[in-house]
């Protein structure tokens, strides 16, 4: 049976984080949620034996806190997307997203090579299970609008003007 690390800290910006991990990687994470509503999104999601321990985390843990901060750009955490090999396409190019930059729906489907499925694109980011490390609130419409975000649009709002402050700083990676 496959065991499933999860973990929780609380930190400024986004509050709760909880973060889940297999053998392979990173294959949820989640905020502003209550620890057990995030344990019943894994239990639907991922199958095994789950087990609390904040050190098989620790490095995701402390890459998130670093990020909030503004002091890490690119996250270098093993990831394990559990999805359909669409959704899986969709975000591992989330991945590639600049620090800072946005790309759109459209732009994301051209990216994976299907560029009329903007919609599908959308649908796949809503689903991301990995925010913030596989950075869907960096994804918005071609007019320039925000688009959706699980999380609410204020909280997109947030993570976006996060980032910005820190280019505009000069932030280093």
């Amino acid at each position: 049976m496959e065991k499933i690390y999860y973990s929780a800290m609380t930190v400024p910006v986004v509050k709760n984080v909880f973060i889940a991990s297999t053998a392979k990687g990173i294959c949820m994470l989640d905020f502003q949620t209550s620890e057990k509503k995030f344990l019943k999104e894994v239990r639907e999601n991922v199958s095994g034996e789950i087990i609390r321990d904040n050190k098989k985390n620790q490095k995701a843990l402390s890459q998130i806190r670093k990020y909030l901060r503004g002091e890490l750009k690119r996250f270098n955490c093993r990831l394990d997307f559990r999805g359909t090999p669409f959704q899986k396409k969709v975000w591992s190019q989330l991945t590639k997203i600049p620090y800072g930059e946005t790309r759109s729906y459209a732009d994301i489907a051209r990216a994976i090579g299907h560029p009329k499925a903007f919609r599908a694109v959308g649908s796949a980011n809503g689903s991301n299970p990995i925010p913030i490390i596989a950075p869907c609130h960096r994804v918005i419409e071609s007019n320039g609008g925000l688009g959706g975000f699980g999380h609410g649009l204020p909280m997109k709002k947030r993570l976006l003007a996060l980032e910005k402050i820190y280019v505009s700083k000069g932030m280093k990676a």
